[in-house]
């Protein structure tokens, strides 16, 4: 095999909650943490030349150790030398700096690519291990599916799929730095938090509505005070028949929780008739199996 071409699927947060921060200034999180079909095609080829080449369909985006594809290819080619090199295809779908964690999943795919193509027989949690230094959400982006996230994010615990609905996930025109919305969350002041365990609970009991009715993220307490857009795009899918919609990790992404695809439909249309979203799905969520 000398090339293999994957799937790398976006994240949405159905709950987030931030517990505390560590000495070291990361921010302690517990999270529910959902893959849907919203993804980037990664295709990895291996060639004569040695070293590591990157391209990608967006031209502003960085071909070399900035980005993060770039980074997972160069941790395994150190950790196991190869005379050949690596040829990486990235075309993104994913929002950029959207709290769709796009970065990390395509970080994820690469490492699972490359264990494959490479045959370097890794197992999961070694590529998940391996993982954790490129990003606190690329273990997730390994396992896929829906997950309780622990510690900064890597601490992964597989939990029951997210039933059957239709997610509508809107992006506005705005870039929000995560650095920025953990640096002015005041933890102190935090007063409502996220029922975690309600969530974990009510999806053990596959109840869609239960588990959307307990969604919230405290980031919000950051993002939507700087960026009102986002009330707004969630007041609007409400109003349009959600059964619920908060935002996803550190923003600006919101998605809804709909019963009914032809509901989705209607606030999808809502959405782009207003122009409040400059990037807007209509998908579902990923149920848990390999690639």
């Amino acid at each position: 095999m000398k090339q293999i071409k994957l799937k790398a699927m976006a994240k949405i947060n159905l709950g987030l909650d931030v517990t505390g921060k560590r000495e070291d200034g990361y921010h302690k999180v517990r999270m529910v943490m959902q893959s849907v079909n919203i993804f980037d095609r990664i295709t990895i080829k291996i060639v004569k030349t040695p070293g590591i080449r990157v391209s990608t369909n967006l031209p502003y985006l960085p071909v070399n150790e900035n980005n993060l594809v770039y980074k997972a290819a160069n941790l395994l080619m150190e950790e196991f030398p190869c005379e050949n090199g690596i040829y990486i295809m990235l075309e993104k779908h994913i929002p950029v700096a959207a709290g769709l964690a796009g970065g990390s999943s395509d970080a994820a795919g690469v490492l699972y690519g490359l264990n494959k193509l490479l045959k370097l027989r890794l197992t999961e949690e070694e590529l998940m291990l391996r993982g954790e230094k490129i990003g606190a959400d690329v273990p997730f982006c390994i396992k896929r599916g829906t997950a309780l996230a622990e510690g900064i994010g890597e601490k992964i615990t597989p939990l029951p799929n997210l039933p059957k609905c239709y997610l509508v996930v809107a992006k506005p025109g705005i870039n929000v730095s995560t650095k920025f919305v953990y640096e002015n969350l005041k933890l102190e002041n935090i007063e409502n938090h996220p029922d975690i365990d309600g969530i974990i609970e009510s999806l053990k009991k596959g109840n869609i509505t239960e588990i959307a009715g307990r969604m919230e993220n405290v980031l919000e307490t950051v993002t939507v005070k700087h960026y009102p857009i986002i009330e707004d795009i969630k007041n609007l899918m409400k109003e349009k028949g959600a059964v619920n919609a908060i935002m996803s990790g550190s923003g600006p992404t919101v998605f809804g929780i709909f019963l009914q695809e032809n509901t989705a439909k209607k606030a999808y249309y809502q959405l782009k008739d207003q122009y409040l979203a400059k990037q807007l799905f209509i998908t579902e969520a990923f149920q848990n199996k390999r690639r």
